[in-house]
């Protein structure tokens, strides 16, 4: 045991500025992140037309399916790095760092293998329309080419915020989201090179921002987590620890892929101007998801430093805090998207049809946000606390059997799309109903209700 430098410890001063500071560079991060994964279907849609746009948009939940899982056993690491470092335990935080490092490069080799090996035979599977087909195939094959890139990312963020640096990887993001809309404009826009350059594009700027973490844990870091490539390897103590934290996010997130891969397969079925259409707003979409991922994240930190520290009564001010936050300003967002959808949709695309398509899913999702931001900080909460069976579970039974299930069944006597999309608000207001009474019988929030 030993002292920590208080500069990044969220278990220390005002809980609401301590999460705000920390969230902050969060949010712009992933508002950056957002515009890198746009970037390839603005300037796709614009520069190629509707076809490869339909292609680079048509299947954003087969990359969630296959990197979801790891992404789940990244948070799990998280969360067992922001408990020894609110702890002050070094000599475990330093185990749980390599190990975690080293979880990274098994995990992205395997997932380059497995997702240039599964695209095709998912695309099929989805109904991909046959026009769309070849690029689309195309475009992900080579997305999946940056794959060891994407997750040592992740993790190398993930260990960063777990230790309360939110900063770097926003500097970081910031300059590998620049290269990637000036290799797009160039490869696309200027020697036309197709889909598969947009893909290259994104995969050239993973790498950039996978070594530039690197660097930064290597070299600039408090020697407190500072990684040494001689220590990286797989402790099975701490990778346990690890999966056990990690695996039920996994699931979930695999899981729910699967579901919302079900879902896209029914969209596709009405053609490729719907598939342009509600792809395009997905990106969208992603804009108003920036408040829930940055304060679910933000509550996992926090509530891991603090329950390792002792601090019961602050882990629950500081949940009703974030819980508060994250739904208030998603629902702001969704309110703006409702109104200005039209000329948001244009921007990838012009054709009428396809901005129709787009318009009509906002305005059946968009003003239950605050639903999908509930239930996503919740999770964000329980992980933190080390309960992720818990959102494992009500996500598994909300957002895919009955999702599914109502798809399914729906299509079948209303065969319009709109049946489709309804499935979202419903299963978020499932979903919230779930966490909501979980947590008002759990010892969390009699912990905080009591001040004990």
């Amino acid at each position: 045991m030993t002292d920590i430098s208080s500069k990044t410890l969220l278990t220390e001063g005002a809980i609401w500025k301590k999460m705000i500071l920390f969230a902050l560079p969060l949010f712009f991060g992933n508002l950056f992140q957002q515009l890198y994964n746009t970037a390839d279907s603005l300037i796709v849609g614009n520069f190629l037309g509707s076809n490869a746009l339909a292609a680079v948009t048509s299947s954003g939940s087969l990359i969630f399916l296959l990197v979801g899982f790891f992404n789940g056993i990244a948070i799990g690491a998280g969360v067992v790095i922001a408990r020894y470092y609110g702890a002050r335990n070094i000599e475990m935080l330093h185990k749980a760092i390599h190990t975690t490092v080293g979880f990274g490069i098994v995990s992205g080799v395997l997932l380059t293998i497995f997702g240039i090996w599964f695209t095709p035979h998912v695309l099929i599977w989805m109904k991909t329309p046959s026009d769309v087909l070849p690029e689309s195939i195309t475009y992900f094959r080579i997305y999946f080419l940056g794959s060891l890139a994407f997750v040592l990312y992740n993790n190398f963020v993930g260990i960063l915020q777990s230790v309360g640096d939110s900063r770097h990887p926003l500097y970081y993001l910031i300059f590998s989201s620049v290269v990637n809309i000036v290799l797009d404009l160039l490869f696309v826009g200027v020697f036309h090179l197709g889909v598969g350059s947009a893909a290259a594009a994104t995969v050239i700027s993973q790498f950039v921002s996978a070594a530039l973490c690197l660097y930064h844990l290597t070299r600039k870091c408090p020697a407190e987590y500072r990684v040494s490539l001689r220590r990286i390897h797989l402790n099975r103590f701490m990778l346990r620890q690890i999966i056990r934290n990690g695996l039920p996010a996994g699931i979930q997130n695999s899981v729910i892929s699967i579901a919302n891969v079900v879902i896209q397969s029914n969209i596709n079925r009405f053609g490729k101007i719907a598939v342009a259409g509600c792809g395009s707003y997905s990106k969208i979409e992603g804009f108003a998801f920036l408040p829930v991922t940055c304060f679910s994240m933000a509550l996992t930190t926090f509530v891991s430093q603090n329950l390792g520290a002792g601090k019961y009564d602050r882990v629950k001010k500081g949940a009703r805090f974030g819980l508060t936050c994250g739904a208030l300003l998603s629902e702001l967002i969704g309110v703006a998207i409702y109104f200005f959808g039209p000329s948001l949709v244009a921007l990838f695309n012009s054709d009428p049809s396809v901005i129709a398509y787009g318009v009509k899913q906002a305005h059946i999702v968009t003003l239950f946000y605050f639903l999908l931001a509930f239930s996503h900080c919740m999770a964000g909460l329980l992980r933190g606390a080390g309960k992720s069976s818990v959102p494992m579970l009500v996500m598994l039974i909300c957002w895919c059997v009955i999702r599914v299930s109502y798809t399914t069944v729906i299509v079948r006597f209303f065969p319009v799309i709109e049946s489709v999309l309804w499935a979202y608000p419903l299963t978020w207001s499932l979903s919230s109903v779930a966490f909501g009474c979980y947590y008002l019988k759990s010892d969390l929030y009699h912990i905080h209700k009591n001040g004990s």
